[in-house]
């Protein structure tokens, strides 16, 4: 088959206006913004859809969009068409934000006169408040994971405590390499090995790196499984460099992860336990406990302030009713 110099079919359909400055803003995304691959591929869907969109409103270029049409592909996103269902709060607003920076990129590098999009705001999100549990619920969560069979049961217990003692992401935790783990550190500077508190180093989002104290009981845990139950299940394996190992001496993966946590809830009967319930309760319960509000951003690897104040709504609950119960002129309810 014959092809043009760019090496597509030379019988290939044209490639249209819109589709050509669509490609343009992709790759700017991708070659000068460095955009993640999932990233893009999210963009690549929202602005795929919008335009299909564009093209049934018969509009053959970003230049003939209007305010209006920008708010009529909005509207499609809440309520859903003939194809497909509605979105939700979140992925409509992910989509909004690929659009006014589609238009944006399109009026700054002159293929419009406007920009049509600049007025449209994403949907509000609703205002969830992260989910933690109580101290006595976290404890039997922890003990739980005894109940799994050795070696699985150290590896579990590990697992856990590092989960609430750091506050990761389960996706962290599994990212983990045997190294990340700096025991060794003296807070003092000593080398004593009295009262010492050990590090870890978490690949966070984005590729971003930051170091988080272990304390006593996660490293105790810690250091259970690697003294006693990593060797075995690694012998079971290919020498693989990963902290958690699964049963096959492999790391273990996300889904793993968070089998383990389930089969914990489960012997301990809790219920509506998920991936993020340890790292809310370690945030909840660091700020209940007096810690500042930008140290604890610090912990949870969130890149900006704002992430992190959620929490603090769970605190002021938790504040008013210690207040309610505890003051003798607080007897007016909320």
């Amino acid at each position: 088959m014959a092809t043009s110099e760019s090496g597509t079919p030379a019988d290939a359909e044209p490639e249209s206006r819109l589709t050509a400055e669509a490609r343009g803003y992709l790759d700017h995304l991708a070659v000068e913004r460095g955009l993640a691959a999932n990233t893009m591929e999210s963009y690549r869907r929202d602005i795929r859809r919008y335009l299909e969109f564009l093209s049934g409103m018969g509009r053959a270029s970003l230049a003939d969009v209007s305010e209006a049409d920008v708010t009529a592909f909005v509207r499609e996103l809440r309520e859903g068409d003939a194809t497909r269902p509605a979105l939700g709060t979140t992925s409509t607003s992910r989509a909004v934000v690929a659009v006014r920076g589609l238009h944006r990129f399109a009026f700054r590098e002159g293929m419009a006169a406007r920009d049509p999009a600049c007025e449209v705001r994403p949907p509000a999100p609703s205002q969830r408040l992260p989910k933690a549990v109580p101290l006595e619920t976290v404890e039997s969560l922890l003990t739980a994971a005894d109940a799994t069979p050795f070696p699985r049961s150290l590896r579990d217990r590990a697992l856990l405590e590092l989960l609430y003692g750091t506050g990761a992401r389960i996706s962290e935790a599994t990212g983990l390499d045997v190294d990340d783990v700096d025991e060794t550190y003296q807070p003092d500077g000593t080398g004593d090995g009295e009262g010492r508190m050990g590090v870890i180093r978490f690949r966070g989002k984005g590729g971003r790196e930051r170091i988080v104290p272990i304390g006593r009981f996660a490293r105790e845990a810690v250091d259970a499984y690697l003294v006693r139950a990593r060797p075995k299940l690694a012998a079971s394996g290919r020498g693989s460099s990963a902290l958690f190992l699964n049963a096959r001496g492999g790391r273990l993966t996300r889904q793993g992860a968070w089998t383990v946590l389930r089969a914990a809830a489960e012997q301990a009967g809790v219920s509506g336990v998920s991936p993020h319930t340890l790292r809310h309760s370690f945030a909840t319960h660091l700020l209940d406990g007096g810690a500042d509000i930008r140290v604890v951003q610090e912990l949870l690897g969130h890149a900006s302030v704002t992430t992190t104040q959620v929490y603090t709504l769970v605190t002021i609950d938790r504040l008013r009713e210690v207040y309610a119960v505890s003051h003798p002129r607080a007897h007016t309810p909320w």
